[in-house]
């Protein structure tokens, strides 16, 4: 049996979801369209469980953005796979009225209903007292008070659910059906076999939403309207002004208001976090102490990852015998996912500090403050979601600008937001800001590696926004965009949530990003150890006569270093080389710009694999170290110099980030046309700037 949670956003729903379901959560898309919908399964007796699916938050079934959309068409389609036995309608007790509006309209759809009355201590502090059991005896369905955020009242939730599913009844149709609708309701019932006549009605009225019908039918629904002169707007409007009337007759009866309503704290607080001026120099304030943090609180967890792997490659090579599995293994798979391992408390610092941010309801007010600055530049509030979902990962931030009801400016963000730096480009920043910038402090308090990362994100923000502003220019859209959301009260951060959150994130960052990073870690072996003709395979004996005066190590690193560049992935690696030099680049960075595209943390393992086949067994074995060590034969300096480094950083903020945003962006746009233009012009714009920053450093 499939149970529906449904509610406006921020009504709890997706917290009574986890609360409900635990650890046992899967991800998916609904059939035919890319909205996300989150799966669970929660025993409601001890031999009954049911299947849980977290529907988007929506304010009516009248949509406004097409995650709304996915809402309509489930509940207006009995054959969808994901139409639900039953609905849990979470209302937020401090706004009841607009809440219920939802209820009412599913109920009238013939599903079966509960109602999750969700947030009644908040709405005790605002002196509103709601009667549950004299709600239940009006509108004719369960009534059930829960604390989602905390777990309360999960058990009569459950036990309602059972109860309900077993009954399958269907109560409280309000009566909006005048005789021409009725009439016109009962034309759509006969022609579509529809019992419902609400369902009917919204047939009518919102066909070019209900993909389901498909072309044919649509048309026909339009031709119907017009031949009855069906108005759809009057329709719906006539529809909300009669429920909000019924709501009203509801709550007057079961909701009882105490005493003067009192300025909360959450309200205090916001007068300072939303001030025009001290909420921008706040949220630069936060920033800044957490991109400071992720360098000063990861940097001795790192240390000893980086130490362990090094002492764990030189503890297995000196134990297994010398063949090509034992350099596969050492020089491929742990020089490969190791130099990617190291980075994963820089990752769980910063979802840390993200998810604190997320569940204490900050993160909802950085929405509403940067819509004043981003409204100008081709967006909208509600672009500021992707944007710093962004900072997490492209693929799930550019699923989420479906929320953005106008084409033109959910287009912008899509094509702007992957210039956001994520947590894959983290590795590389840290990895080349820890080579070419000292540990020492500013103003001796303030890490300046800390300062320079918070640089590039901030390099990534005012990027995306100068290229939101040109696409304003060249996209015309008559279509005006607005912004609504709806704020949620300040909360102590439940720190199971939080810890759980990063859990997944860096689950999903080592075992994702590993499987990628360990395919092509030993597709870069092979193609490093091997290569064409008579220099790679007469390697020993070429050096040996060039460099004969050398000692023994000398020797067998310069054979090495022969043999890689004579390899597959050295002639390669040649080959581009003269389009990257101007960059400060050689072919080896060649070869990781051209792997890491398959995901931006392949950046650093291939450059731990590269650097490990070209070295001999007595250098030292960590990705700091090596990198550290290269040298420039041209100049006699260190490769990672102030300038090629600088340069890297500059391309990796500009540059598409990897094959997975290229795929959703066509995914969401429905053709090539834009992820081919996004690749495009982030590739100039990453060669470009990477080209002026090294020739002005060099």
């Amino acid at each position: 049996m499939k149970v529906a949670l449904l509610g406006n956003p921020n009504s709890g729903k997706s917290s009574l979801f986890n609360q409900l379901t635990g650890l046992r959560q899967k991800i998916g898309n609904f059939p035919g369209v890319t909205v996300d919908k989150k799966i669970g399964f929660c025993k409601i007796k001890s031999d009954v469980e049911v299947e849980i699916i977290d529907f988007p938050g929506t304010y009516s079934i009248y949509p406004g953005s097409l995650d709304e959309q996915v809402v309509l068409e489930v509940l207006a389609n009995p054959n969808s796979p994901d139409y639900p036995d039953l609905a849990v309608v979470v209302v937020d007790a401090t706004n009841l009225k607009r809440n219920m509006l939802l209820f009412e309209q599913v109920s009238d759809l013939n599903i079966p209903c509960i109602l999750a009355l969700n947030m009644l201590d908040s709405a005790l502090d605002l002196g509103i007292e709601v009667n549950s059991i004299k709600m239940a005896s009006l509108l004719g369905v369960p009534v059930v008070e829960i604390n989602a955020r905390e777990g309360i009242g999960l058990e009569g939730l459950k036990l309602a659910i059972f109860k309900q599913l077993e009954k399958r009844e269907y109560h409280h149709n309000v009566s909006i059906l005048d005789e021409e609708y009725s009439l016109l309701a009962d034309k759509v019932k006969e022609e579509y076999d529809i019992k419902n006549s609400y369902l009917a009605l919204q047939y009518l009225s919102q066909s070019q939403k209900l993909a389901f019908l498909g072309f044919e039918k649509q048309k026909e629904l339009q031709q119907l309207a017009k031949a009855n002169s069906f108005d759809p707007d009057r329709f719906q409007s006539n529809d909300t002004i009669k429920r909000y009337a019924d709501i009203g007759g509801t709550l007057a009866e079961a909701v009882r208001t105490t005493g003067v309503k009192k300025e909360t704290i959450t309200e205090k607080i916001d007068r300072v976090l939303l001030h025009t001026v001290w909420g921008y120099v706040i949220f630069i304030g936060v920033l800044f102490l957490l991109f400071q943090a992720v360098f000063a609180l990861a940097s001795y967890p790192q240390d000893w990852i980086d130490a362990g792997i090094g002492e764990l490659t030189g503890w297995l090579g000196s134990l297994l015998p010398e063949s090509k599995l034992t350099d596969l293994l050492l020089d491929g798979v742990i020089a490969g996912v190791g130099g990617v391992l190291i980075f994963i408390p820089q990752i769980a610092f910063l979802f840390i500090l993200i998810s604190i941010l997320e569940e204490s309801g900050y993160m909802s007010r950085v929405v509403v403050l940067m819509d004043r600055l981003i409204r100008r530049f081709g967006m909208s509030g509600r672009s500021v979601v992707p944007l710093i979902s962004g900072m997490a990962c492209a693929v799930p931030a550019i699923m989420s600008a479906r929320t953005i009801g106008n084409w033109k400016d959910r287009l912008i963000t899509i094509m702007v937001t992957p210039l956001m730096s994520c947590a894959a480009r983290l590795p590389i920043y840290t990895i080349i800001i820890a080579l070419v910038v000292p540990e020492q402090k500013v103003l001796g308090v303030f890490g300046l590696q800390g300062l320079l990362l918070m640089g590039l994100y901030l390099l990534g923000f005012f990027s995306a926004l100068i290229s939101g502003w040109l696409m304003k220019l060249i996209l015309k859209s008559k279509e005006r965009s607005y912004f609504v959301m709806e704020l949620p009260t300040y909360k102590r951060p439940r720190w199971s949530q939080v810890f759980y959150t990063v859990y997944e994130k860096v689950k999903t960052f080592v075992f994702e990003a590993g499987r990628v990073i360990l395919a092509i870690s030993i597709v870069l072996w092979v193609l490093s150890s091997y290569g064409p003709g008579e220099d790679f395979n007469k390697a020993e004996e070429i050096v040996s006569t060039q460099f004969s005066a050398l000692d023994d190590v000398q020797l067998e690193n310069e054979i090495a270093s022969y043999k890689l560049e004579n390899s597959y992935a050295g002639h390669f690696g040649r080959f581009i080389e003269p389009v990257i030099k101007p960059l400060g680049y050689d072919w080896k960075i060649g070869i990781a710009l051209i792997t890491s595209f398959a995901a931006r943390e392949v950046f650093v393992g291939t450059m731990s694999t590269i650097y490990s086949i070209g070295s001999s067994a007595d250098d030292e074995r960590t990705i700091k170290a090596r990198l550290k060590k290269e040298m420039n034969p041209e100049t006699g300096k260190a490769r990672f110099d102030i300038a090629t480094s600088a340069s890297l950083l500059v391309f990796y903020v500009f540059a598409m980030m990897c094959m997975s945003t290229l795929a959703v962006v066509y995914r969401e746009t429905k053709g090539w046309k834009w992820p081919m233009i996004q690749l495009g012009y982030m590739t100039a714009l990453a060669y470009l700037a990477a080209f002026v920053t090294y020739q002005l450093l060099k």
